[in-house]
């Protein structure tokens, strides 16, 4: 099975409305309670456990019983601090700052290390270019040069054929910026930025005192499929984000991490934009804790994805295959024999596994997160083989 275009298949699949969708699978579900815990619920997409309210209240009560969470005060202090504190640890980077969105935590990388200069090279695939509003030209006149259109992304070689096209095809020199680079790429099924390549562009961009940032939303899922440690991909840029969310339970909030003299000036413009928040010690609690042991939980959750998908490979009735340069997002493909919307019906019904409605060629995804580990690959296979037996056509 070919590659998967996310976008695409997000509209044919019906993924893409998975927040409404969901609460109705949970209504329709034997499950009698919100608890992982007590019943708990395999969910193959997201890249994390996905708490409703009464989890996370619940969760967070169980935090504080072990060590009472301590408030922050606009960012200050407590929790918050204690996070920003384990970041510069986890990145090797001089300091690091919590932030309320991702987007500001990019956008005001780049527009910093930019300095005057407008352009910033960035993924044709990338959020920055692609999900962020144009927020780098409408609020802080930097110029996006898109390089890789289709691709996961651009190699050294082709950014130095743009940057030296640039003396014959603009009149006026505004000057380079910055060079942003998203790792791994969602749009492209969390494909990775090979770690070579990604060595080549920052030695290049040093050569040409051109600031390197890196959009890590989900460096942690880069880091445990391609076995780099976050500290080596950070070592080659000169700001990192990360988000707080999409595998570390939060409920909201990111992390930006580089150095003192860069992150010391983000408190200012988190102000200006609206972005300086009184309370944030719910999120970074959440974080933190579940910071704890969030490598070995991935690396487990992969060794039980592998043996899952190598079994019910066997059966012949689905397919699931692997992308080339891929994170945790593995394409499926039942059999023609197997009607896919039955065996997503009968596994949230019955099995308490829930997985991405197939489109119309019997074709889905998985997207692997430590949920998983739930279950016993065994009792996880037994659930998908009775649901295909039962949906065969």
């Amino acid at each position: 099975m070919s590659s998967v275009n996310r976008r695409n298949f997000l509209k044919a699949s019906g993924v893409a409305i998975l927040p409404a969708f969901v609460p109705a699978i949970a209504t329709a579900s034997t499950n009698k309670t919100e608890s992982p815990a007590d019943e708990p619920i395999i969910k193959f997409f997201y890249d994390g456990e996905d708490f409703t309210p009464s989890m996370y209240i619940n969760e967070l009560q169980k935090i504080n019983s072990g060590e009472t969470i301590k408030r922050d005060f606009y960012g200050q202090g407590g929790a918050v601090t204690a996070l920003e504190k384990k970041f510069t640890e986890i990145t090797g980077k001089e300091k690091a700052i919590y932030m309320p969105t991702g987007t500001m935590a990019n956008q005001f990388a780049i527009a910093v290390l930019s300095g005057n200069n407008t352009k910033v090279f960035v993924q044709d695939e990338s959020h920055v270019y692609r999900d962020e509003a144009d927020a780098a030209q409408s609020v802080f006149q930097k110029r996006l040069m898109p390089l890789a259109k289709g691709k996961t992304y651009f190699t050294a070689a082709d950014l130095e054929k743009a940057v030296d096209g640039l003396k014959g095809e603009e009149v006026f020199s505004s000057g380079i910026g910055a060079v942003s680079i998203e790792n791994p790429v969602r749009r492209m099924n969390g494909c990775m930025v090979p770690l070579e390549e990604i060595k080549k562009i920052s030695a290049y961009c040093r050569s040409k005192q051109i600031k390197l940032h890196l959009d890590g939303a989900r460096i942690f899922m880069a880091s445990a499929w391609s076995g780099v440690s976050i500290k080596k991909y950070a070592s080659y840029f000169d700001t990192v984000y990360i988000s707080l969310y999409k595998y570390l339970g939060a409920a909201g909030g990111a992390i930006l991490c580089g150095e003192k003299t860069v992150i010391d000036q983000m408190p200012h413009l988190m102000k200006i934009h609206g972005g300086n928040m009184f309370g944030n010690w719910t999120s970074a609690a959440m974080a933190l804790h579940r910071l704890e042991g969030i490598e070995t939980r991935l690396q487990e959750s992969i060794k039980q994805a592998t043996t899952l998908f190598t079994d019910l490979n066997k059966t012949k009735l689905i397919n699931i295959s692997t992308l080339d340069g891929g994170t945790n997002i593995y394409p499926v493909e039942f059999s023609k024999e197997v009607d896919g919307k039955k065996v997503q019906e009968l596994l949230d019904k019955q099995y308490k596994i829930r997985i991405a409605p197939p489109n119309e060629k019997n074709q889905t995804q998985f997207t692997v997160n430590e949920t998983i580990l739930y279950r016993d690959a065994a009792s996880i296979t037994d659930a998908f083989k009775e649901a295909i037996a039962a949906a065969k056509r």
